[in-house]
């Protein structure tokens, strides 16, 4: 389990080797105008026109987006557009673009219109030679990707069926990488998964899952069961499908499903939905992290790409604010009142398969050491619940002196803030009554416990979840600056 400011720090040291299909991508935005008097068709005034970088070239510009290195492999043809490509990559200071030209076809690309007030793609013309690649290109492919294997902390295989990914190019890669101890990530296109044998993980989506196991695939339950047999014929260690508004659902091999809900969002384009969260998935796994804390970071790194137009990237401060999004609940809604109110709170929440967190403390003044816990832990989770002692609980600890604030006013100071979801205030003297109520996905504490001092991590150890220590801010402590205050040093 990582908190969100570590975990994009590690992102920024790490390198991905992607190896895919690019395309140009041209958007051209307008409206209809008229029908036009030749056919019944409709005529479209242009206001704007985008050119990106699309197909796995848009995975490349989303892992150097988000922070992360990244060494791109792709095909371009001898063309205006291969050199608009080409020229695009080198202007990406985090990617190192190796692209092989087949002067014999032509380089893809795709032109979208666009309907500017409705989002609604209208049109799509595309130039492409699907096939693929010949002996000669094959083995240009190869010698620029092998000896780029021992640079990169994992690989990612963008395939988009237009001839860079064949069956000697994957096997190849595939067989070399794992002789290197590397994991490689495969976003799929044939529905023969047999032919990514041996990769890491799979992340189809859900109409290419059903058509490789001929599977309904409408339940998290319906995947898991189809899962397995699909893991057996690719030989990888987990399957993820991507369920567009349901989530996404992860299945690792003999093991039981992860499902991360999809983000409430504004959706405007789809476009490239895919490549991000292939992307972000590649860079959190590189970075050490784990399946589920991999998951949740790409279903909010989607979330943010389809909330723009076009073949769109997402900043490490995107992703940061849609992880840690603007309050749900005004301040005053945010106080549980009675037990009851916070069991129908967790109840909601865990309909919508969200994953709860819980930290606690006095929070007597409120300081940045504080926000740095609070906010470490409203990144580990959906959903942050924090227990606040009493007055009566917090003179038992820390002597009659205290609080100095009443617990109604450390309450709403909480409330206020966008990291919290909820305060509960328990008059015990630990918040183990709480815990048991609220068997939370993850227990946060400051790094100044271990992880055995952490009361309650035995209920949340049984119950699945995990334990995150969060490193404490040097210099700042409630009771220190409280006798500051009182000897009017502060």
């Amino acid at each position: 389990m990582f908190n969100l400011d570590t975990l994009l720090q590690s992102i920024a040291r790490t390198t991905v080797l992607c190896i895919g299909d690019v395309m140009l991508d041209e958007f051209v935005y307008g409206e209809v105008s008229r029908i036009s008097p030749e056919a019944p068709a409709p005529v479209i005034a242009v206001q704007r026109s985008e050119i990106n970088v699309g197909g796995a070239g848009n995975v490349a510009r989303n892992i150097a987006a988000v922070g992360a290195r990244c060494i791109f492999v792709g095909l371009i043809g001898d063309d205006e557009a291969g050199r608009t490509l080409s020229a695009a990559l080198a202007r990406e200071s985090r990617i190192n673009p190796l692209l092989v030209c087949d002067p014999a076809r032509p380089t893809t690309r795709k032109v979208r219109f666009v309907s500017e007030h409705f989002s609604t793609h209208m049109l799509r013309a595309d130039w492409e030679t699907a096939s693929a690649a010949p002996g000669e290109i094959e083995q240009r492919l190869l010698d620029a990707i092998l000896p780029q294997l021992e640079r990169a902390d994992i690989v990612l295989l963008s395939d988009y069926a237009k001839g860079v990914l064949t069956a000697r190019v994957i096997a190849t890669v595939i067989e070399s990488a794992r002789r290197l101890g590397k994991r490689v990530i495969v976003d799929p296109k044939s529905a023969n998964f047999a032919i990514y044998r041996g990769a890491t993980l799979l992340t189809p989506n859900r109409k290419e899952f059903v058509a490789a196991t001929r599977s309904a695939a409408d339940t998290v339950e319906e995947i898991a069961a189809a899962a397995q047999d699909a893991i057996a014929t690719a030989d990888c260690e987990a399957m993820l499908v991507t369920r567009s508004e349901h989530g996404m659902t992860l299945v690792p091999r003999g093991g039981d499903p992860i499902h991360v809900p999809a983000l409430p969002v504004k959706v405007r384009d789809v476009s490239g939905a895919g490549d991000t969260v292939a992307a972000v998935l590649a860079v959190v796994l590189a970075a050490g992290a784990d399946w589920a804390t991999a998951m949740r970071a790409a279903s909010a790194a989607a979330a943010v790409a389809v909330s723009k137009n076009g073949t769109a990237v997402v900043t490490p401060a995107e992703l940061r604010r849609k992880i840690l999004p603007h309050a749900s609940l005004a301040a005053e809604d945010k106080i549980i009142g009675s037990d009851a109110d916070l069991d129908l709170r967790l109840a909601e929440w865990r309909r919508e398969g969200l994953r709860v967190g819980f930290t606690n403390g006095c929070f007597d003044i409120l300081h940045p050491g504080h926000v740095k816990v609070l906010t470490a832990a409203r990144g580990a989770c959906d959903r942050l619940i924090v227990g606040l002692n009493s007055d009566a609980s917090v003179r038992r600890l820390k002597g009659e002196s205290r609080p100095v604030q009443n617990e109604r006013a450390r309450a709403e100071v909480l409330a206020a803030l966008e990291a919290v979801d909820l305060v509960a205030i328990f008059g015990e003297d630990t918040p183990l009554r709480l815990i048991t109520r609220i068997e939370p996905s993850v227990l946060v504490k400051g790094g100044d416990y271990t992880r055995e001092q952490v009361v309650g991590h035995e209920i949340v150890a049984a119950k699945g979840g995990e334990v995150l220590l969060v490193d404490v801010l040097p210099g700042f402590s409630t009771t220190s600056l409280v006798e500051k205050a009182r000897e009017g040093t502060a």
